[in-house]
């Protein structure tokens, strides 16, 4: 019973990492243009103005180009937004800065697998809801869908660090002076690569803990025999009447 103990509170935190992952896809699903501020990348280019540079922020389905001129007003313009699009050909045309053929080609062409931010979004949230149930069928639903998530989210991750690791590297080496760094899109992912490991092994393990132990007490309880509902004796035997063994209750399994 201690062990069960033990495996139905672990068994929450895995239930809470794994609703924490679908949180964090989600914001680096609806980083720009949906949210301007959220990016995946974000390149600060060399215009001078009174208060700050214009900067150019990526997200998983387009772009915004933030703090406009006239820099007072404080304008933000955002692309349309779909699946894949050219951040290489947009910085060509933005700051000139030269990218191969195949450079360009890679970077672009990749940005179509950005899908898997919303696709592995919707899958960490129904392992969720499935580990969120009483049984042990829904956790070991609820880990399957999770190493499913994981699994997009690893793609997801390798791809990001690709295509955006290929602009970075492009713009900060192309002396113009604009300067490209990660946003906070690209590492929530990463934080949702590592929470959705977590949260699908712990669900695994603390459903597997506690089904064990439901077996190991139903083995106990048949072991130790029924008490005899009438304590006296005829001839040796025992005339009373078998009382039903007391059945053991399991809150979450």
């Amino acid at each position: 019973m201690a062990l069960y103990n033990v495996a139905k509170k672990t068994h929450w935190l895995g239930v809470f990492l794994l609703f924490l992952s679908a949180i964090l896809l989600l914001v680096a699903t609806i980083s720009a243009p949906v949210i301007p501020d959220i990016s995946m990348l974000r390149v600060t280019l060399t215009n001078v103005t009174d208060i700050r540079n214009t900067s150019v922020s990526f997200g998983s389905f387009g772009y915004c180009v933030l703090d406009v001129p006239p820099i007072q007003t404080d304008q933000d313009w955002c692309g349309s937004r779909h699946i894949g699009y050219q951040p290489a050909d947009i910085m060509a045309k933005i700051d000139h800065t030269p990218f191969s053929e195949m450079s360009a080609g890679f970077s672009d062409g990749l940005t179509r697998v950005m899908i898997l931010h919303p696709i592995a979004c919707a899958l960490a949230f129904i392992a969720f809801c499935c580990s969120l149930g009483s049984g042990i069928i829904g956790s070991l639903i609820g880990a399957s869908v999770g190493f499913l998530a994981w699994i997009l989210t690893l793609v997801s991750v390798a791809v990001d660090f690709s295509i955006w690791g290929t602009i970075k590297k492009h713009v900060n080496n192309d002396g113009s002076g604009s300067v490209a760094h990660y946003g906070p899109g690209i590492w929530v992912v990463l934080a949702a690569l590592v929470t959705l490991f977590f949260g699908l092994i712990i669900v695994f393990f603390t459903c597997c803990a506690a089904q064990r132990e439901k077996k190991r007490a139903n083995n106990a309880v048949k072991n130790e025999g029924y008490p005899a509902a009438n304590d006296g004796y005829n001839n040796g035997y025992n005339n009373g009447v078998a009382a039903a063994p007391r059945k053991k209750k399991f809150g979450l399994f």
